[in-house]
């Protein structure tokens, strides 16, 4: 196959590239101190991509992925599993296997925290008897980002693909 060939091929069936400017999209608000910066909405596959950002110190919800891994890249600051004896510092990659249960927790002292995450599949936030509170996935990542922008007045960037 020519490269002509391979390139009408991804042409016909792919989706174009495309370049996602960060900097140029709002941190939508998640919950106390806590934001996403959404870069991607695959609703193909179930699969989203944002940045995650914490000020100061404080938790994430217990919670468990369902429907696939999970994969982050800390940035900036440094976090931890409360489950777990390691510590995620900037250029630190965490993968998370589907099912695992875990509360993200910023320590005392961190001013800002963010990681960079892909995600597929359901994040069921959960107490401590394993009952579900609520949940997220790409569609409801999806709505937040787009109720966001529509009370703020913000033209949302087109990140489905």
């Amino acid at each position: 196959m020519t490269q002509e060939q391979t390139e009408r091929i991804i042409e016909d069936l792919g989706l174009p590239d495309q370049a996602i400017q960060g900097d140029e999209l709002p941190w939508v608000p998640q919950g106390e101190r806590v934001w996403f910066k959404p870069l991607r909405f695959d609703l193909a596959t179930g699969r989203w991509i944002n940045i995650l950002k914490v000020e100061g110190s404080g938790r994430v919800n217990r919670h468990r992925h369902t429907g696939g891994q999970v994969m982050g890249f800390c940035m900036k600051g440094s976090w931890h599993y409360l489950e777990r004896d390691w510590v995620a510092r900037p250029g630190t990659l965490v993968y998370e296997p589907p099912g695992d249960i875990h509360t993200l927790v910023v320590d005392e002292g961190v001013e800002e925290m963010q990681t960079l995450f892909i995600l597929e599949g359901t994040v069921q936030y959960i107490d401590d008897n394993d009952d579900l509170i609520y949940q997220d996935d790409v569609f409801s990542k999806l709505e937040r980002y787009l109720r966001f922008c529509e009370e703020q007045g913000i033209e949302p960037q087109d990140l489905r693909y």
